[in-house]
């Protein structure tokens, strides 16, 4: 028997030929209503594996085993997959298959996500881990609840205003060797208390079982991948590629760890091993986050943060800091827009209100009219006047962000809650500043009657990141955005086995600006930096105006960028009908509040040859006043799509972003 997913009128099935999933008896019996009438009970036995190219199925898993993760930099075209009931998306394939099998299991979609985070660690060590944070939405199938979970660092209690602005009051110059890189960047990590709260809340396995894929990978090894060895490797050059000293070779755990005999990037390809981060999970899973944020652990961390090795200025963080640490419960920024309700983080993560305010101007244009010309796999063409939009609509946003987005249990939002900036009249009078013929450049911040903003702050860099991805058997959701913050965190290895964070340079450093007015995003003790992290979970509207069932999922890492990589995400889907990887792949464009409009270079369908002029999109931003940057962007997007055939039959769809090394699994998964 087969089962063919439907082709929605948009997706151009002959281009991107025939895909089938096969399914069993039980599978045809799925009912087209909600509840849990379409779970699916049996798993086939070839679930959680991946197809090649040539139609044969290959084990990713394989602790050890070369050749599973894809291109790690660029971009490597995938296809759409499709899953007849549980789905992971995640950025290495041995991640993604830890996810799977513990849906394979029976495993919830919080279990999943936390066995998927544990293997991240040591896989894409340079991107999230323990010693880092996350924001999680999850979406509860059988209540309809959507819950945001706030694992983001927090600042030392001894931490001043001028914590990374300042070695000392006495001795005011920027702390050693640079903020990124002292013990000043690092933040209280949450995402294991965050972690455990959300398993405490929805988790069906135990916590010890989500940590043996983990330490039977970080004990029997496996082999450094593409995107891996690129990035150690870049931190011997600046960002014009002119050789320099590689932070990692000033912290002894680190340079033995990443680094080989000739002091350079340990090759792609070699086995790579670590006891100590095996013997930290297995206390973890023994034991639960109170052997994380107290003992032997938590010492390692305060001595790491207060190392002065070739005089690195220290921080402040003690075991006290640790032990005080708590992940927050929020409620989860929704609202609609268009046909469908749209689910975000609140702050601390400024993602969540920036993608709606973003969205809620664009909702005054019709963009259905400027959809992706050419339309393949990748997602197509982007046409000016789209790009142009959401370009325009993304610089007001930005604006309002900047200046007003901060950590809420610190500096309140206009009116006191997100409603005022994503109020659907407001965001009509700012969709009026929208020029269709000329780009705004520079956009101003709103203002709100009887509310007097804080200063405007300078530019600050975001980076680094991951996304988790799942939807499990009985239809609940988890889109996880998880973070160390730059590529290799502050550089500083713990004892441990897991680098440590440099969120706190997510902060604005000077706690003014040039008028002498506070900054929101300023440093506080115990206070969470602002955030651009946009877990995001989509749904329909029902007959009466609700929230209805779910379709969709998504998130990214990307620092700043994120917010433009969600935000064209969920235009292509929604706007655009493309599916889960057409929208996945598109191009990744978007601005943030300057006057340069990014065109991701890396993209197949952009012609950057002589800076663009022979490309269409290029010449047309130009002629409407855009500063097109053309350098390849390092989005990591990760989408589910749940859609329904015309027999009523639920299934899932897939996309994992193709400039990462990430893929897509679930039960009878296949794309050719």
């Amino acid at each position: 028997m087969q089962f063919k997913p439907p082709s929605p009128r948009t997706r151009s099935t002959a281009r991107i030929g025939a895909r089938v999933l096969q399914v069993s008896l039980a599978a045809l019996l799925l009912a087209a209503c909600g509840g849990d009438d379409d779970f699916v009970d049996t798993v086939a036995d070839n679930a959680c594996l991946q197809y090649g190219t040539a139609g044969a199925v290959y084990d990713p898993g394989t602790p050890g085993a070369g050749g599973a993760p894809e291109i790690a930099t660029g971009f490597a075209a995938k296809k759409v997959a499709f899953s007849r009931s549980f789905m992971v998306v995640a950025a290495n394939p041995l991640a993604t298959k830890a996810g799977c099998d513990v849906l394979k299991r029976g495993g919830s979609a919080i279990d999943a996500a936390i066995a998927t985070q544990m293997v991240l660690n040591i896989v894409e060590p340079q991107s999230s881990g323990i010693g880092g944070g996350a924001f999680m939405l999850t979406y509860d199938r059988r209540t309809g609840a959507v819950t945001a979970y706030d694992g983001r660092e927090t600042a030392p209690a001894a931490a001043t205003e001028n914590y990374l602005r300042w070695i000392s009051a006495s001795q005011q110059t920027t702390p050693l060797p640079n903020a990124r890189s002292s013990g000043r960047s690092i933040g209280t990590p949450g995402v294991l208390h965050m972690l455990d709260a959300a398993h405490k809340d929805g988790g069906r396995l135990a916590w010890k079982e989500l940590f043996d894929p983990a330490i039977k990978i970080a004990t029997e090894g496996f082999r450094i991948s593409p995107r891996m060895f690129a990035s150690v490797d870049g931190t011997f050059f600046d960002f014009n590629r002119n050789p320099i000293v590689s932070p990692l070779t000033r912290d002894p755990e680190a340079r033995a760890y990443f680094l080989g005999v000739n002091g350079r990037a340990k090759a792609e390809g070699t086995l790579l091993t670590s006891p100590a981060l095996a013997a930290t999970f297995t206390a973890i899973s023994n034991n639960g986050i109170a052997a994380f944020y107290s003992g032997s652990i938590a010492q390692d961390i305060v001595d790491e943060v207060a190392d002065t090795t070739g005089g690195i200025t220290a921080g402040a963080t003690t075991l006290a800091d640790l032990a005080a640490y708590r992940s927050v419960k929020r409620t989860a920024l929704c609202g609609t827009y268009r046909s469908v309700w749209i689910c975000g983080m609140p702050p601390p993560s400024s993602g969540g209100i920036a993608v709606a305010q973003a969205l809620g101007i664009l909702e005054n244009f019709d963009l259905s009219i400027h959809k992706p010309t050419a339309l393949d796999i990748n997602g197509g063409e982007p046409t000016v006047l789209g790009v142009h939009l959401v370009a325009e609509a993304q610089r007001l946003a930005y604006a309002d962000r900047d200046r007003y987005v901060a950590d809420t249990d610190f500096v309140p939002l206009p009116g006191g809650s997100p409603a005022a900036l994503v109020d659907k009249a407001y965001l009509r009078s700012r969709a009026s500043m929208v020029n269709l013929t000329r780009s705004m450049g520079v956009a101003q911040p709103g203002t709100f009657a009887g509310f007097t903003p804080l200063g405007i702050p300078g530019p600050s860099a975001e980076s680094g990141t991951t996304q988790v991805t799942v939807v499990d058997r009985q239809g609940n959701v988890v889109s996880l955005t998880t973070t160390i913050e730059a590529g290799f965190g502050s550089y500083h290895m713990t004892r441990g086995g897991f680098l440590l964070n440099n969120q706190l340079t997510d902060f604005s450093a000077a706690p003014t600006d040039s008028a002498g007015a506070l900054i929101a995003n300023r440093v506080s003790a115990g206070k969470r930096p602002r955030s651009s992290m946009a877990p995001t979970l989509v749904f329909r509207t029902a007959a009466d105006g609700s929230r209805g069932e779910f379709r969709m999922a998504t998130g990214s890492p990307g620092g700043a960028t994120i917010i433009q990589y969600v935000i064209k995400t969920l235009v292509g889907f929604v706007d655009w009908g493309l599916d889960a990887q057409q929208a996945t792949s598109m191009v990744a464009f978007g601005a943030n509040n300057s006057v340069n409009t990014n065109v991701g270079g890396e993209h197949l369908n952009i012609d950057i040859s002589n800076s663009g002029i022979n490309d269409p999109l290029v010449t047309g931003l130009r002629a409407l006043g855009h500063t097109v940057n053309l350098n390849a962007q390092s989005s990591g997007l990760g989408t589910i799509v749940r859609r329904s055939n015309p027999q009523g039959d639920y299934y899932l769809e897939g996309g994992a972003d193709p400039r990462r090394e990430g893929v897509v699994l679930g039960d009878l998964y296949r794309t050719d």
